[in-house]
């Protein structure tokens, strides 16, 4: 299935290479809550160089309004929802924002939506953060999550309907918490998303964020990961699916600032249809002091149709050679012809083997997420764009018989 491959392991030393260079290293990317700092780019940028700026462009704005959608939250027994006015000490524990929209979207709100599982609380169900579209003007938005120590809490956040929406999602898991955050992109067409998520995680605590991303014209996330303490653990999982004209982009950097934390990083994508694009971009960086640090990052992309282009573009940083293990992989194909063989010389007609190959390629990380009502709305939502796919290939209209 490969058509391009790119895979690293770090040897003992710290060395290693791949087949992008990233323009200066990630630590000296400039963050700042002051927009001043952070110009609006040109698009040359390295960040954005894969970017459609142009379509992305009424989010670099300083004049962001807040009435553009509508946030609900139905939230477990044991977790706490708050307003908070912009002042408050509260926000802005995950960190500083990194490029344009993601500074522009702090300095824009006037409020925030606060969820809080309180210290040794156990979540007894799922809190649902819903963001509905309500209107096509440039809006800012913040969420902040927070797990206090020893907590555990599944969060999701599923936006839907059409906005233009600049977002700041800030993730705090305190020393010994358990998070998993859940974030669905399922925008109607015309949608335009720019999220910055950034994580910091404390002593013993771990977090599992996963990103799905099905709708919209334009989707770009950007989740950051800082370790504050020993003994942290991220999982980053992603599933995207892009039809024609769609840009999903998805930029993650993990800052492994502190000794024997571990971090594992998973992202799979499906492309079809003409100016299909999808955008990974994947920078770990291993300070100095960073000892004992074990980490992995994997990329895979399907494309299922001409006129479709995938970039995958894994960036592995090591400032020191006492490490557990640090790697990375990614590649980018087309179906099998042999897997179709197999499946259609056992009496499987095309169409029916070629969904049992998607199928298959997104499996294990379905069943990853381990939350059963967002594993069946994926399951449902890959099956309806199946169906598009299948209609391109046999020129059958999805409704037809």
């Amino acid at each position: 299935m490969t058509l391009t491959t790119d895979h690293t392991r770090a040897t003992a030393d710290g060395t290693h290479s791949h087949g992008v260079v990233p323009a200066g290293s990630r630590a000296e990317r400039k963050t700042s809550f002051d927009l001043a700092d952070i110009p609006v780019p040109s698009g040359r940028e390295e960040e954005w160089r894969f970017s459609p700026v142009a379509r992305i462009q009424p989010l670099f704005s300083e004049q962001l309004g807040s009435d553009g959608v509508a946030v609900t939250v139905e939230a477990a027994p044991e977790v706490k929802v708050e307003t908070l006015a912009r002042g408050d000490e509260r926000l802005g524990r995950a960190g500083k924002p990194g490029d344009r929209t993601a500074v522009a979207a702090w300095n824009a709100v006037a409020e925030a939506t606060a969820v809080t599982i309180p210290a040794e609380a156990v979540a007894s169900d799922v809190t649902s953060v819903r963001i509905d579209g309500v209107s096509k003007d440039a809006t800012a938005a913040h969420l902040v999550v927070t797990a206090e120590r020893h907590s555990e809490a599944v969060v999701v956040i599923d936006h839907r309907g059409e906005a233009l929406l600049n977002q700041t999602v800030e993730l705090v898991v305190e020393d010994g918490a358990h998070l998993t955050v859940v974030s669905v992109q399922d925008w109607a067409d015309g949608a335009v998303h720019a999220s910055s998520h950034r994580a910091a995680i404390g002593r013993d605590a771990k977090l599992k964020h996963v990103v799905v991303t099905f709708g919209g014209d334009v989707v770009r996330v950007t989740p950051d990961a800082t370790f504050t303490a020993e003994g942290g653990e991220v999982e980053m999982v992603g599933l995207y699916f892009a039809d024609a004209d769609q840009h999903q982009e998805h930029r993650l950097f993990v800052d492994h600032a502190v000794p024997r934390c571990k971090s594992r990083v998973t992202y799979k994508g499906a492309l079809q249809g003409a100016s299909a694009h999808t955008v990974w971009v994947g920078d770990v960086l291993i300070q100095a002091e960073a000892e004992g640090t074990d980490t992995y990052e994997l990329n895979r992309n399907l494309v299922l149709t001409d006129g479709a282009r995938a970039d995958s573009v894994p960036n592995l940083e090591i400032e020191t050679g006492e490490i557990d293990g640090a790697g990375h992989a990614s590649a980018t194909g087309r179906f099998d012809d042999e897997q179709l063989f197999y499946l259609m010389a056992r009496g499987i007609p095309e169409i029916d083997a070629r969904r049992l190959v998607v199928r298959g390629f997104f499996a294990e990380l379905i069943q990853d997420i381990g939350v059963a009502s967002v594993q069946d709305r994926l399951l449902a939502s890959i099956e309806a764009e199946l169906e598009k796919s299948m209609s391109v290939i046999t020129g059958v209209a999805p409704d037809a018989e």
